[in-house]
């Protein structure tokens, strides 16, 4: 009764902040299992990969903060034209196969209906729970996009400031609350050495003395088959999605620049100590926030198309 009444609470929290052309339960008629068959594909991968969670809030952040959450990340280059998955910050992004598992099992059972924007969406969200974090209503109805421009990928990196990153969720409607909030997905996932080296070759009052010399000894292994390492970014529970990112950049032990400015800047101090003393309150937060980061520029009604391949356009009709 009581987790029923915190999910009921939670829905009535994030309701507002879905658009009008998107509603929960949107497939209720068209696709009644569409979620269910999202969130088995998702539980088979995370059984035997825990780190799939991370990766995927990664694709769902690079997708919608380029021309909004409509699956443009997911499209394959081809011999013709070059595709988001080419641009720089993108191709390290993964997880694609198992939107492509999801999206069969889909289109085996209701063809050409269930999104690959709304796939991504909820394999997220199922991600986030089944890893510990907030059960949340999803708003869907989103249509895919007929463009993907690698030259339209310009993304927030983790060498800025607080100001400078603020920037960029500022363009796309979000607030200072809603940057922290989202960066808090670092409870979940690695950072390459190349991301962070210059924290940890030279002093860096900012950095706890034991996390730069357990960050140089996995940087310093690098090896030809292995020539840019990787360290949780979360020292704590780096596969579940909780509160101790915050305790961590806390105690300086935030292993990007980006994470420990937020425990460091006057703008997001506050919020970054409200979240590691209340886990309640980063849950409510996280839901809010990731269901208002997945309403950025959706397609909705005609506009767009429903792919039948994720990784491909749809074949254009002749007129």
């Amino acid at each position: 009764m009581m987790r029923l009444k915190v999910t009921f609470v939670l829905f009535l929290l994030i309701l507002p902040l879905a658009l009008a052309n998107l509603r929960v339960g949107f497939y209720r008629r068209s696709c009644p299992n569409a979620e269910s068959i999202v969130r088995a594909a998702v539980r088979r991968r995370l059984s035997r990969d825990k780190s799939i969670t991370a990766a995927l809030l990664r694709m769902h952040f690079h997708d919608c903060f380029v021309r909004g959450c409509d699956a443009s990340i997911l499209i394959d280059s081809n011999s013709k034209s070059s595709s988001e998955k080419d641009a720089g910050p993108n191709l390290t992004v993964r997880g694609f196969e198992l939107i492509d598992e999801a999206k069969k099992a889909l289109e085996a059972t209701c063809p050409s209906k269930v999104s690959c924007a709304d796939i991504i969406t909820l394999a997220t969200r199922d991600a986030v729970f089944l890893s510990g974090g907030p059960f949340y209503f999803v708003p869907t109805g989103r249509r895919d996009s007929l463009v993907s421009d690698p030259d339209e990928v310009n993304l927030p990196g983790p060498t800025l400031t607080v100001p400078e990153a603020f920037q960029a969720f500022r363009a796309k409607n979000m607030s200072m609350d809603d940057m922290v909030t989202l960066l808090g997905a670092h409870t979940v996932g690695v950072a390459h050495c190349s991301f962070f080296l210059d924290r940890i070759t030279r002093p860096d009052p900012t950095m706890d003395r034991g996390l730069a010399a357990k960050l140089r000894s996995i940087c310093g292994a690098a090896s030809g088959t292995n020539p840019d390492p990787t360290a949780f970014l979360d020292q704590a529970t780096p596969f579940a999605v909780d509160n101790q990112f915050f305790k961590q950049i806390g105690l300086k032990r935030g292993v990007m620049k980006i994470d420990q400015e937020l425990a460091n800047d006057p703008l997001s101090r506050r919020i970054v100590s409200g979240f590691a003393a209340n886990a309640t309150l980063f849950r409510t937060r996280f839901a809010q926030a990731m269901v208002k980061m997945g309403n950025i520029q959706v397609l909705v009604g005609k506009a767009g198309e429903i792919r039948k391949n994720c990784r491909v356009f749809n074949p254009r009709r002749r007129i």
